[in-house]
């Protein structure tokens, strides 16, 4: 991974934008649509866009610790800006660290079309109902398990679906919590993450643990979710455990 993908609340913060022309005022357009308070080179501030890519402005910026993003110059810059799909308050944001504005747009686009428009209004939901998702599920795994089942495709939640947003209420009054234990199999044909189906990338992003052999690669096993348990084992577990288990082999 080229660089920590992260967002930045930079309402009522300054930063500074140097450079004139279609690319700064697009600069511009952006930080606005951010809160920031744009100011000059001299400005206090702690990142900045040079939007003509100068380098020596770039460099007198650098000298005074400012991270700073270089239009068209990706090997000055300390931060890149990615190309965003905004479904307030969910932002989905594609970067290639500089290797292509093009590409990047180009997913953007595709994107765009599968978010439906109420992506945001179900983060609201969700975050609205927060507490009322503890009560239902107090146990921190058992809340995990049922989100990850409300949201999955085909699920009484699913982001794709219709109007997910008004179905929270309903999807909190089920009587399933998501909670069994299920033990997955996936026979990995290769070593190569690509090579994975869209189902066992699916599976690796849910699963609450990971048992493999050793020799399963360790590129494969970082597509699993991050807190995810990984055990080395030389077969399949006898009792899993609750939520989901994977049991990873190669295949032959």
């Amino acid at each position: 991974m080229h660089s920590l993908p992260v967002f930045l609340r930079l309402r009522g913060r300054a930063v500074i934008l140097t450079g004139e022309g279609e690319a700064a005022a697009a600069k511009r357009r952006l930080l606005e649509r951010a809160g920031a308070l744009i100011v000059g080179e001299d400005g206090a501030a702690a990142i900045a866009i040079v939007a003509d890519g100068d380098a020596l402005v770039a460099a007198r910026l650098k000298a005074r610790g400012v991270l700073v993003n270089v239009t068209d110059k990706p090997d000055l810059c300390d931060f890149t800006l990615p190309a965003i799909v905004d479904r307030d308050p969910v932002l989905i944001a594609i970067g290639t660290g500089g290797a292509s504005a093009g590409l990047a747009k180009a997913l953007r686009q595709r994107i765009e079309a599968l978010l439906p428009a109420r992506l945001g209004a179900l983060a609201m939901a969700l975050r609205d109902a927060r507490q009322a998702v503890r009560m239902r599920w107090p146990d921190a795994g058992a809340r995990r398990r049922a989100i990850d089942a409300g949201l999955a495709a085909g699920g009484p939640i699913d982001p794709l679906g219709d109007a997910p947003d008004r179905a929270v209420p309903l999807w909190l009054e089920r009587e399933d919590g998501g909670t069994e234990g299920r033990l997955l199999t996936i026979r990995l044909l290769s070593g190569e993450p690509d090579d994975l189906t869209l189902r066992a990338a699916r599976w690796l992003g849910q699963a609450d643990r990971i048992y493999h052999r050793a020799d399963v690669p360790a590129a494969i096993l970082d597509r699993a979710r991050a807190d995810a348990a990984r055990i080395v084992a030389e077969g399949p577990p006898v009792s899993p455990g609750e939520g989901l288990s994977l049991w990873l082999e190669m295949e032959g």
